[in-house]
């Protein structure tokens, strides 16, 4: 039963990051790289607090979706000025300064060693410490984040993303502020990731800079793309198949070491199929692809 409640809360953790990531890539159709960065600017953020000053959780949380949401603008700013494939580059060299500062300033972050012993949060008096008490509180905010998404997409601010997607020179002929929209949606996207970031260190109760590196960050893209981009539902269902799928080959018996190889081989395999034969995804309405290619 908590082996089910594991993967139970791991789905939601991925539903977060994916939902906040579809905001972006999906719906504006501004591929990012670094959203594993802001999820690790989440944990590290409130497992340093929890540790080193002992505040609370949801003063931890509000804090952490600060920063991503200043970092995020920080990086947004002057990268979403730029384009296509520069922006993607704009956003790896991100994800590897941060990845970097995790890994070196080790009087701060603990470097490779990490940082364990990661209080249990104390929510209302009470202490989260069981899987269903995690799953409960991932469950609510997975909830808010989703409500909060769906309101953005169905609102006139969503309307003005789902045009830039589609055709950015017609959005700013229409005399909308493309590079202030695009900004927006960014630091959201970085503030919805700092979320699963703080649930992710307070259940594993250890984090290091290995969760949260480029191929987690092609990971969560990966979930995007195979569950469907500009679809909320997409991600969601993209979160299912992708966690659940590897758990699968713990029952086949595999050794870890080769049990490891082939999630690899699955997620790449799965990749490219949907690329050559479903581009959009299983539930999307947009399929990645370069703007002269659809010309």
């Amino acid at each position: 039963m908590e082996y089910l409640l594991h993967i139970l809360i791991l789905i939601g953790i991925y539903v977060i990051l994916s939902v906040s990531l579809d905001l972006i890539a999906g719906y504006t159709g501004i591929l990012s790289i670094a959203h594993a960065a802001f999820y690790g600017v989440g944990a590290y953020t409130a497992a340093l607090m929890a540790l080193r000053l002992g505040t609370p959780f949801w003063l931890n949380l509000i804090c952490a979706i600060i920063l991503c949401g200043i970092l995020g603008a920080l990086v947004g700013i002057p990268s979403l000025r730029i384009r296509d494939d520069y922006f993607v580059i704009a956003t790896f060299a991100f994800q590897i300064i941060m990845l970097s500062v995790m890994n070196n300033w080790v009087s701060f972050t603990s470097g490779p060693m990490g940082l364990p012993g990661i209080p249990q949060p104390v929510i209302l008096g009470m202490k989260v410490s069981s899987h269903l008490g995690f799953l409960a509180l991932t469950g609510i905010l997975c909830l808010l984040t989703f409500l909060i998404s769906y309101g953005i997409v169905n609102s006139p601010f969503g309307r003005v993303l789902k045009a830039i997607r589609e055709d950015e020179i017609f959005a700013l002929s229409a005399g909308k502020d493309v590079a202030t929209y695009k900004v927006l949606i960014f630091v959201i996207g970085a503030c919805m990731a700092a979320i699963s970031g703080v649930i992710y260190a307070y259940y594993i109760s250890f984090i290091d800079p290995t969760s949260f590196t480029v191929m987690e960050s092609i990971f969560i893209i990966s979930i995007v793309i195979i569950g469907g981009a500009g679809s909320l539902k997409g991600p969601i269902l993209g979160a299912v198949v992708l966690v659940t799928l590897p758990e699968l080959l713990r029952f086949l018996g595999m050794p870890s070491s080769i049990a490891a190889n082939m999630r690899q081989i699955l997620y790449g395999g799965l990749l490219i199929a949907m690329m050559m034969w479903r581009p959009q995804g299983f539930l999307g309405k947009y399929a990645f692809q370069s703007r002269e290619t659809e010309a």
